[in-house]
């Protein structure tokens, strides 16, 4: 039996609940495995002067309307809140959803939210994930039923119970971002599962960096779930028309410029785009679906273009 899995980010840009609801509903129907959204809170893509919901009430809906599909942010704004605040949240969803949650989390980049916002962007990417290696060993440990205890410069806590604990044994930690000298690197020691992006050269050249990493800090990669960003999918019966749903879509989404290199196509276009990503052991494949979360691209993933690459 074949291992490839979808998952659906749903971006909670220039939409409206009702509209996202249906998208997770749909999801959960056509059996993706994940379902996600951005943890923004002004749009990042387009304009930024636009409407976006927040998303770890959106994830908390998600799990009321939905059955089966795994439900997490992609990913969760390290920067937004306390670490222990964040697997409190995280392991509440798990216990709203039956067991579905999983912690997505990443050191955050957005510096117009954080300053409207009056949030700590710090002074750069390195002091923030210098935060987030701090707050990972918290997350972690609540989430497995540790009482961490913190007294770091940026994060405290006391002997930190988290109860009720999560519904699963184990719930998962996905880290998202291919820094390769420090991300990557708390993968290695961290995460039950990794988010990275830029097409197949880049995914491979990341994965050969997480092996090294693995490797100097004695964790099994296998442990390691494997997860990828394909981009936008528009998917119709010509090339043509798939481009303009993509076209129109990004046009919605704040006057969005349209991205590049794009699974935007015909099914079987569409299939060779993402088929590369198997051989180097990416097969939990998440696509994105901008704003009106396009029901015939969702649905055709799914039904035409997952056999085609569960035969590859």
């Amino acid at each position: 039996m074949s291992d490839v899995r979808l998952g659906a980010l749903c971006w909670n840009q220039y939409t409206d609940w009702a509209s996202l609801r249906d998208a997770g509903m749909r999801a959960d129907r056509l059996g993706y495995h994940s379902l996600w959204t951005w943890d923004h809170l002004y749009p990042i893509i387009g304009s930024s002067r636009g409407p976006i919901l927040e998303g770890w009430m959106l994830l908390a809906g998600w799990a009321s309307a939905t059955e089966r599909v795994r439900i997490g942010l992609m990913v969760g704004a390290n920067t937004f809140r306390a670490p222990t605040l964040t697997a409190k949240l995280a392991t509440t969803l798990d216990h709203l959803s039956g067991g579905r949650a999983v912690l997505g989390i990443g050191a955050a980049w957005f510096d117009e939210e954080h300053a409207a916002y009056g949030l700590d962007f710090g002074d750069g990417p390195p002091e923030r994930l210098r935060w987030l290696a701090e707050a990972l060993p918290i997350m972690r440990g609540m989430l497995h039923g540790e009482e961490p205890t913190a007294s770091g410069p940026r994060y405290r806590a006391s002997a930190v119970r988290n109860d009720p604990p999560p519904v699963q044994a184990r719930l998962p930690l996905l880290i998202g971002g291919g820094g390769e000298q420090v991300t990557l690197k708390l993968v290695a020691r961290y995460a039950d599962a990794n988010n990275v992006g830029g097409g197949v050269a880049t995914v491979r050249r990341k994965e050969e960096i997480l092996l090294r990493h693995c490797d100097a800090v004695g964790r099994d990669p296998s442990e390691i779930e494997r997860t990828t960003g394909i981009g936008t999918v528009f998917i119709r019966d010509s090339e043509a028309e798939a481009r303009r749903a993509f076209e129109a879509a990004f046009a919605r989404n704040g006057g969005a410029e349209p991205w590049r290199e794009q699974p935007v196509g015909t099914p079987q276009q569409v299939a060779e785009m993402l088929a590369p990503y198997l051989s180097i052991g990416y097969r939990h494949l998440i696509a994105g679906f901008p704003s009106p979360h396009d029901e015939e691209s969702m649905t055709r993933l799914a039904t035409e273009v997952l056999p085609v690459l569960e035969r590859a």
